[in-house]
C-alpha cells in the first residue's frame, strides 16, 4: 500500500489537512503553503512557460496563480499584452498582488478570485492559458477543461502542468480525498473531454529533481 493510500485511510489526519491547504490555501497556514509553493513550483513553471511560448502582445490567462511567481514571469515576457490571473484562494490573491504590485499598477496584470469551472470571460478571450499544478483540483464534471477550451482563441495554446501519478503515489498529502492525479493518458483524456482535438494535444514527460516526473500537456485550439 502506498503512502498516499495510508494517508487516505487515516481520514482527517495531518497530511490530509495539508492536501486541502494545497487545494485552497487559507489563514496563516495558507501563507506558509504559498511560500512553499513558490519554491517547489519553479522547475514546473520553467517547463510550462517554455511550452506556452507567450508573445509580447498576447492575452494570457493563468488559472490557479498561487503566490504569483508565474504571473511575474509572464509579465516580463508579455510586455505589451495583458495578463489575467484567477485563483480560488484569497490568501493567494494577497500574496500574488504584493509580488506583482508594479505590473498591476501599470494595468498590465489583473488578478481575481474565481473557479476554473466557471470562467467569467467571453469565448476566444485569450491567446494563451496556463495552469500549473492545478488540474488535481478541477471539478469532476470536466467543466474546467471545457472552459479553458471555450476562452481560448483560434490558434491559441493551453499548457497544463501536473506531476505524474506514479510520483504522486508516494506523497502522503496527495490522496484521492484532495487530489485527482494523472498519467499521460488520463491528462490527454481530460483535454479531449474538454473539446480539444486529439491531434492538437501533445504530452511531454520531464524528469525533475529528487526523482520526480512531471507532465506538460500542450493543447492548441
Amino acid at each position: 500500500m502506498t503512502a498516499a493510500e495510508n494517508a487516505s485511510r487515516s481520514g482527517g489526519g495531518l497530511w490530509h489537512r495539508f492536501g486541502r491547504q494545497l487545494a485552497r490555501p487559507k489563514g496563516l497556514t495558507g501563507l506558509l503553503v504559498g511560500r512553499l509553493m513558490a519554491q517547489i513550483n519553479r522547475a514546473p513553471y520553467r517547463l510550462a512557460l517554455e511550452a506556452l511560448a507567450p508573445q509580447r502582445s498576447d492575452r494570457v490567462l493563468e488559472i490557479g496563480f498561487g503566490p504569483g511567481e508565474g504571473i511575474a514571469a509572464l509579465a516580463v515576457q508579455v510586455s505589451a499584452g495583458r495578463i489575467i490571473g484567477l485563483d480560488a484562494a484569497s490568501a493567494m490573491l494577497a500574496q500574488a498582488s504584493r509580488r506583482n504590485r508594479k505590473a498591476i499598477a501599470e494595468g498590465r496584470v489583473a488578478l481575481g478570485i474565481g473557479e476554473a469551472s466557471d470562467l467569467p470571460w467571453a469565448a476566444a478571450s485569450f491567446d494563451r492559458v496556463l495552469a500549473v499544478n492545478v488540474a488535481y483540483f478541477f471539478d469532476s464534471r470536466g467543466d474546467a477543461a471545457s472552459e479553458i477550451r471555450r476562452v481560448l482563441a483560434p490558434g491559441g495554446r493551453a499548457v497544463l502542468y501536473v506531476t505524474d501519478r506514479a510520483t504522486m503515489a508516494h506523497w502522503p498529502f496527495a490522496g484521492p480525498q484532495t487530489h485527482k492525479t494523472y498519467d499521460a493518458f488520463s491528462l490527454q483524456q481530460l483535454l479531449r473531454a474538454g473539446g480539444f482535438a486529439a491531434d492538437r494535444i501533445r504530452i511531454e514527460r520531464h524528469r525533475l529533481p529528487f526523482g520526480a516526473w512531471g507532465l506538460v500537456a500542450i493543447a492548441s485550439a
